[in-house]
């Protein structure tokens, strides 16, 4: 059996499997004999984990027993009908995910009166529990005795119910605190941009005012108004004799001479006595300025690229930060779940918000209302988002077709904005038929102050490489505004190859979820052949930012895990470098399997659900009975 896997190693590293990573032949191994270590090492660890009784039914069952039959042998037009399906399963995203609230992990919950030391304003009604001693016996067990918010702050706000309370709990049931660190952090704002209740009412009432982007949606209505005039006029001069003369024609003469037009009043007050708002009002030449040049710049990441996520990016030296793609439509229904993707921790020095959106007026508007309540350095269009459910209604990518609808778009929030407008890209909609270069001359004359392009159609999707030949070609068009480049950078010599071109700066996506310690590796120009202990440091930090983001209480942990899991979807497609026979490692090379230097570099490299929550479960304890998680990528659930 030796033989047989050592004549197989060598076939592999002899022929260069196409689309696969190159790694040393000593490290390469198979599917069986790779989740048959994991799980052996898995169960004779002792301290790390909870026994099997703690686990789910999910978790326990990962284990490869014999290789799977081999299959009868059919026709060659049956074989590739198969073929197919089974790569059509696998491809895509799962886009039934079963969502579980996070409120399911617990059955009865401590009343919040309770922990804010106030009277219940339900009274009897109430369904939450009110004694103490009762709650803390049905209590899920603490997960450890450190806990993270009262260390850094000096107080754990979530009390009873924090899943680390033995640290700041009396045998009475008393939260205790450090009356030092509580000083140092009074009145310090970490996290900017919440919604307030008040805002949250007058957006749900519609009684918010929005006087700017009124007045540019009526100018729009005014310009459609003098068309249809204008329209009926020809046609009215077409119809009339040869002549005839309107008695009426020297009357809007003058008026147009005059501009003192009553139905259609100029934009500007050009008579009367020079006042305050005259001379203070914003030119586009005096709105905030950003340096955007030679900077590296974080892409926002659906699902992925939350708050805790981009602390770890500052970390390790990203320069430009931006928050997850935002509805506007959403944000002006005032949902708090759209709002939390505004939010922006105090290290983000230079922050921007993402929003979507397909109709001026909504976009304006929302434009406007995050210029008034939120504290951002520029604000982003998605004009990029290949998904249906946008693509379908207008957005994203569709706004590339409908040029008139973006022009609206974007000097409609550009009315309104005292910060830059910058615009995320595709190169077009079809794989063979590009329109950036077309649009991006257009877009100068908007008043863009920023393009980031990927270098991938909507059809491609994440399929195929980059296109920075022809990147390069739009940089050079959009001069000289500047336009960043995004697609395909994995490590520095990807990103040396990417600034050769005329960008004046890149964006990393897929790239920082896979390896986030990439922008220093870009900044000190080498490989950092980065340890497994490192990656868990790296894990723990996040634990830590996310149990301050969403909660130290059940729910708090469960979310932090689930967002946690969906990072390791993507981390475990790095190989280290010290394994590597090629360096460096491309991102559309699959990773063989293979054994680590130590058995958390193994459990890191698997692509089994189970091995992620494994990990998952070092950092935040064993996973509630009732746990479910489905991967959001088809090709990353384990086969």
């Amino acid at each position: 059996m030796e033989g047989v896997m050592e004549e197989n190693t060598e076939r592999r590293t002899s022929v260069a499997v196409k689309g696969e990573a190159a790694i040393k032949p000593e490290f390469l191994t198979t599917k069986e004999k790779f989740h048959g270590l994991i799980d052996s090492e898995w169960q004779g660890c002792k301290g790390e984990t909870t026994g099997e009784s703690d686990m789910p039914e999910e978790v326990k069952d990962t284990s490869v027993g014999e290789p799977e039959p081999k299959r009868v042998k059919l026709d060659p037009e049956e074989e590739k009908k198969v073929e197919k399906t089974d790569r059509k399963r696998f491809r895509g995203q799962n886009k039934s995910r079963p969502h579980t609230k996070p409120t399911t992990y617990e059955e009865k919950r401590l009343c919040l009166s309770v922990i804010q030391k106030r009277e219940c304003t339900f009274g009897d009604k109430c369904t939450f529990y009110h004694d103490v001693a009762a709650y803390m016996a049905s209590k899920p067990a603490d997960i450890g005795e450190r806990c993270y918010l009262y260390e850094t702050f000096g107080k754990c706000e979530y009390g009873l119910t924090c899943r680390f309370s033995k640290e700041h709990t009396t045998p009475d049931f008393q939260t205790t605190e450090k009356e030092d660190l509580v000083k140092a952090f009074e009145g310090r704002t970490l996290t900017k941009n919440n919604l307030s209740k008040d805002l949250q009412f007058r957006l749900r009432k519609r009684s918010v005012a929005f006087k700017k982007s009124e007045e540019y949606l009526k100018t729009l209505s005014n310009n459609k108004d003098k068309k249809r005039h204008h329209g009926n006029a020809n046609q009215a001069e077409v119809c009339a004799p040869e002549g005839s003369a309107d008695p009426k024609d020297e009357n809007v003469a003058a008026d147009k001479q005059l501009n003192t037009d009553p139905d259609n009043p100029p934009p500007v007050k050009t008579l009367g006595p020079l006042t305050d708002a005259d001379v203070t009002k914003l030119r586009p030449c005096e709105k905030k300025q950003v340096d955007f040049r030679d900077k590296l710049y974080l892409a926002p990441l659906t699902t992925c690229g939350n708050l805790p996520f981009r602390r770890v990016c500052k970390r390790f030296g990203v320069d430009i930060t931006c928050g997850e793609m935002a509805m506007c439509t959403n944000l002006l229904q005032g949902h708090q779940s759209e709002w939390a993707l505004l939010k922006r921790h105090e290290s983000e020095d230079l922050f921007g918000v993402q929003v979507e959106g397909c109709f001026p007026d909504t976009m304006t508007r929302c434009a406007e209302l995050i210029n008034t309540y939120a504290d951002v350095d520029f604000v982003d269009i998605n004009s990029g988002c290949p998904i249906d459910l946008v693509y379908k209604k207008g957005g994203g990518c569709g706004l590339m077709t409908r040029t008139r609808k973006f022009e609206q778009i974007i000097k409609g929030m550009n009315h309104v904005l005292d910060v830059p407008l910058t615009v995320k890209i595709r190169t077009g909609v079809q794989e063979k038929s590009s329109i950036a270069h077309k649009l991006i001359p257009e877009m100068k004359t908007w008043g863009v102050s920023m393009i980031t392009l990927h270098g991938r159609s909507r059809e491609q999707r994440y399929t195929k490489l980059a296109d920075w030949d022809y990147i390069n070609t739009c940089a050079e068009l959009a001069s000289p505004i500047p336009l960043f480049g995004n697609g395909d950078i994995l490590s520095y010599e990807d990103a040396m190859k990417a600034r050769e071109t005329g960008v004046s700066g890149i964006m990393i996506a897929r790239g920082a979820l896979i390896k986030p310690w990439i922008f220093t590796e870009i900044k000190e120009n080498r490989h950092w052949d980065i340890s497994s202990s490192e990656r868990l440091d790296i894990l723990k930090d996040f634990t830590n930012y996310g149990l301050e983001h969403w909660g130290s209480d059940t729910r708090g942990v469960e979310k932090t895990r689930k967002f946690m899991l969906e990072w390791l979807s993507f981390m475990c497609r790095y190989i280290p470098v010290g394994l590597l026979e090629r360096m460096p490692q491309k991102i559309n090379e699959r990773p063989p399997y293979y054994m680590g230097r130590n058995y958390l570099e193994s459990l890191m490299a698997s692509q089994n659900v189970g091995d992620w929550i494994r990990i998952s479960e070092m950092l935040l304890g064993p996973v509630p009975k009732n746990f479910i998680f489905l991967p959001k990528h088809k090709a990353n659930a384990y086969k």
